[in-house]
């Protein structure tokens, strides 16, 4: 989302001094699990009048931007349903609900002016802290201005709604009117450390900050697109007959000068072991895949593996592997 809609008022500069003791502690607002079954996109832009940064100096946010971006793996995760949670105890101040889930890449900007945060709950909690949730699907939103809600109670469900290409919640947390990162609350600008987490204690070690990570990875028994991973294709079975033994991964948040290496291993040898050139600037996300065409005889059942690093700097900074069986080939019938 690149900028607020007129639901409520954009304050800059966002950051705000933090008392000795934060008086608002936050669960995480989407029904989801980080690190599995969702991804942050995006940090907070600590940037002011430079380039974007995030807390940590890093580049997992964009010019201006004013939330935090939780995002599901797949459109077929967003259609399934995902509740977005309330993210402490308040009233509920503004609602909007009606706009269509569909990606701003084919409405375009103009469709969704003046409201890019699409469908979206305000709430209000104690001691001057606000939280607003974008994007929500249409039709999902469960609360009214005015009502009361609770930590953890489900006030609407992530969506593609507003400017957004991605399914994803974007929160925005205020400290009296100001847009504060709930991740280094009062943290000074371009100071990269420091600041206090505002998300309870529980959460943290989940919430540790990553400048890279994959959000999907899986082997397919042919020619696979990110568009058909993200309407639900997943992770394919393979067989002694699968024309192919391919392996896909879409990482988000890499760095300029990264390297991306994928290797598809066999019971007895590596099938295919391939390294990307550097990557010639930041990447909101990428997509590699990696395959080898069935032999005459068909696949040797075993065990096959496919491991996906990413380098920066001469140090691997991601690390995923993944595990498929194929079984021994039918004997065909006899014949009568």
């Amino acid at each position: 989302m690149r900028s607020l809609l007129a639901l409520s008022v954009l304050v800059l500069p966002f950051m705000v001094p933090a008392p000795a003791e934060a008086e608002v502690l936050f669960d995480w607002p989407v029904a989801c699990e980080v690190g599995a079954t969702c991804e942050i996109q995006h940090y907070v832009d600590h940037g002011e009048g430079g380039d974007a940064q995030d807390y940590r100096c890093g580049t997992v946010t964009y010019k201006g931007h004013n939330g935090t971006d939780i995002r599901v793996p797949t459109m077929a995760d967003e259609r399934r349903g995902v509740d977005v949670l309330a993210a402490a105890q308040g009233r509920v101040l503004r609602v909007r609900d009606g706009m269509d889930d569909v990606s701003v890449a084919v409405v375009g900007h103009d469709a969704v002016r003046d409201r890019d945060c699409g469908n979206a709950v305000v709430v209000a909690h104690a001691e001057g802290f606000e939280t607003q949730y974008c994007h929500m699907a249409k039709g999902s939103v469960r609360v009214k201005p005015g009502d009361a809600v609770q930590a953890g109670q489900p006030i609407g469900r992530v969506g593609l709604s507003g400017d957004t290409e991605f399914p994803h919640l974007h929160i925005t947390v205020r400290h009296d009117g100001q847009v504060i990162d709930p991740f280094a609350y009062g943290e000074p600008a371009r100071a990269c450390a420091g600041g206090t987490s505002l998300w309870r204690a529980a959460l943290q070690p989940a919430l540790a900050y990553k400048n890279g990570t994959v959000l999907n990875f899986g082997f397919a028994p042919g020619p696979i697109t990110m568009e058909q991973v993200d309407d639900g294709a997943g992770h394919l079975p393979l067989a002694a007959d699968s024309a192919a033994v391919l392996a896909y991964v879409r990482a988000i948040d890499l760095r300029r000068g990264d390297v991306q290496h994928l290797v598809i291993s066999g019971p007895d040898s590596t099938l295919i072991d391939r390294s990307e050139p550097p990557l010639a600037s930041n990447k909101d996300q990428v997509f590699m895949a990696i395959g080898r065409r069935r032999p005459p005889q068909g696949w040797v059942p075993g065990a096959y593996s496919a491991r996906y690093e990413v380098v920066r700097d001469g140090k691997v900074v991601v690390d995923r592997a993944i595990a498929e069986r194929i079984g021994a080939a039918r004997a065909d019938p006899p014949q009568p």
